[in-house]
């Protein structure tokens, strides 16, 4: 039987989306066209090529589906209104987002704005991976301030229903060693250099300074990257492939996201997965993963973090935490979870 074709755009292909990609290429033939949107040189002929490409190709799908709103949805958003086609947009973070006070957020950008708007306003379906990214409180950046975020909160006559479908993870390439050991107290976090703000580095920087019998690993920054002096016992660990980085997962006891906005938070989930102990910030969807396994800091707070890590420390019971984490991820956020959610929603068009 000739399965569906399925116009999938995206951005740039990052790992996610090469997962997605796997998952619906068992029941789509799933088309894509490589581009990279994340070049800003690149975007008037990226437009171009987009252009002519869904222009005289449209007509051999019945839907569309596009990762993240921007730059890339508009064309396929215009088209699937002129030509009666299907289109379906995931939501994941930064395209939800005006937060000015860390730089982040693509909704900060009014062009970037005019473009995400007009393609949630005239898809058929909004798919975010976490309620968090519709609308959201934050109490967690500053005490006894309130911030709102979410695509509701900064954009305006946005009607288009949603349906929330969290990411999902292919369990089996994060299956742990049985022959590895935890090495107690002992934490990793995974950042790039440009996410270092965001996902709050300074704050574990400064808690390691308190906690001198603990080692704190960052993964995706080298040492040459950052330029504040940070104590011993923090070992920057540079990028790392995917084989390597679960090798760090199987020995290290502790996960730390203090994110300050975390749309979903696949990272902690493969961590997780290698039963790592999540602790995360009151941030977005973070609480939800870590829920009943794991450990949430409300404020970002130096010292409510080390009260934190020393009450989870003397915890007798602290081990069994671990493998509660694993299952967790395994019940609720597999790939074919997220694969079957999003055929349900595409067939139904």
């Amino acid at each position: 039987m000739e399965r569906e074709k399925l116009l999938f755009i995206y951005p740039k292909l990052f790992t996610f989306i090469d997962t997605e990609i796997k998952i619906l290429s068992g029941s789509f033939e799933v088309i894509i066209i490589k581009q990279n949107w994340t070049n800003k040189f690149l975007l008037p002929i990226n437009f171009f090529i987009q252009f002519i490409y869904l222009l005289f190709n449209i007509h051999k799908f019945r839907v569309i589906l596009v990762s993240f709103g921007g730059y890339w949805s508009f064309f396929p958003v215009f088209f699937s209104k002129l030509f009666n086609k299907k289109i379906a947009i995931v939501v994941h973070g930064t395209d939800c987002v005006s937060f000015p006070e860390i730089n982040y957020g693509n909704l900060r950008s009014p062009l970037m704005r005019f473009f995400t708007a007009y393609s949630y306003r005239k898809s058929d379906i909004i798919l975010p991976v976490s309620q968090s990214l519709v609308d959201t409180e934050n109490t967690y950046y500053k005490k006894n301030e309130i911030y709102k975020f979410g695509y509701l909160v900064h954009l305006s006559n946005i009607t288009t229903p949603h349906t929330v479908i969290p990411n999902g993870l292919i369990l089996n390439d994060w299956n742990p060693n049985p022959d590895v050991s935890k090495i107690h107290k002992t934490f990793i976090s995974v950042m790039t250099k440009d996410q270092l703000l965001r996902k709050g580095a300074n704050l574990i920087f400064k808690t390691a300074n308190l906690l001198p019998d603990c080692t704190f690993y960052i993964a995706g920054t080298a040492n040459n990257e950052v330029d504040i002096k940070v104590s011993e016992n923090v070992i920057f660990l540079g990028r790392l492939s995917p084989y390597d980085l679960k090798i760090w997962y199987e020995k290290t006891q502790f996960y730390l996201q203090l994110s300050l906005f975390e749309g979903f938070g696949v990272a902690i989930c493969e961590a997780m997965l290698c039963k790592c102990i999540p602790i995360v910030s009151n941030v977005n969807y973070l609480p939800e993963i870590a829920k009943n396994v794991g450990f949430v800091l409300n404020h970002r707070d130096t010292e409510m973090l080390y009260n934190l890590i020393i009450s989870i420390l003397s915890n007798d019971k602290i081990d069994n935490y671990g493998t509660l984490a694993r299952d967790r991820i395994l019940k609720n956020y597999s790939s074919e979870n997220r694969r079957d959610m999003i055929i349900d929603v595409l067939n139904r068009l």
